[in-house]
């Protein structure tokens, strides 16, 4: 009798999901709240495009930068542990020994299931770091290219979003007239990437698209608010 095969889907894109929210969602927030605050100052929407536009090349920059800052501290916090490890299984090897049977049991092996699987691991030094690197520590070895494809994928993301709430001002010569359809526009885009955003993390999409326009919301009317009431 046929079978079917049976295919497992799982999600594998989380670091690159990760960095496109973290991109996007400031890209979307901080500059639609720069130009909400100098709305609330000025009436040239001139002026709020060119400021909009420093701010969007120096955030990207900054957050493309802390993005690649991450990436290499998590290379360079993995092969330090791994180093670790390597040595523990040579001159503790003891302590490492009880180290795997006590992960074995947890999962609820007994001493006596354990001890041929630790023995085995005993007999590939590098296999043995690995296990230890994913279930002792909780690391997994990162790619080496993580660091550069972070920075670009953040700050790639920081630029589109930031576009979104600046693009009213470059059609309209008035700030205020500009203001509420960045306003619109920006929510709609806020609402749009929280729901996509709950549909990749798992969380659930619709609070996930109200979340992130609430947020978004209060950034900008704080900013404006402060800025209308200092002018």
């Amino acid at each position: 009798m046929p079978t079917v095969a049976h295919v497992e889907k799982h999600f594998t894109g989380t670091a690159l999901v990760r960095d496109v929210v973290i991109g996007m969602s400031d890209g979307l927030t901080v500059p639609f709240a720069l130009a909400a605050g100098i709305s609330g100052a000025v009436s040239s929407s001139h002026i709020v495009v060119v400021a909009g536009l420093a701010e969007i090349v120096a955030g990207s920059i900054a957050m493309g930068l802390g993005g690649y800052l991450a990436a290499r501290s998590d290379a360079e916090h993995y092969e330090s542990e791994r180093k670790r490890e390597e040595f523990e299984i040579v001159k503790l090897v003891d302590a490492e020994v009880k180290e795997t049977t006590d992960i074995f049991q947890s999962y609820g092996l007994t001493v006596e299931e354990t001890r041929p699987v630790v023995a085995s691991l005993q007999k590939r030094p590098a296999s043995w770091v690995d296990f230890m690197m994913r279930f002792e520590l909780g690391l997994e070895r990162p790619d080496p290219k993580r660091a550069l494809t972070s920075a670009a994928t953040i700050a790639g993301a920081y630029v589109a979003g930031g576009f979104i709430p600046l693009s009213p001002y470059m059609l309209f010569h008035t700030a205020a007239q500009a203001f509420w359809y960045s306003v619109l526009v920006t929510l709609v885009a806020l609402a749009a990437f929280g729901y996509i955003k709950g549909r990749f993390t798992g969380a659930k999409p619709l609070r996930s698209g109200l979340q992130t326009v609430v947020i978004g919301g209060l950034t900008a009317g704080a900013a404006f608010l402060i800025a209308k009431a200092i002018s």
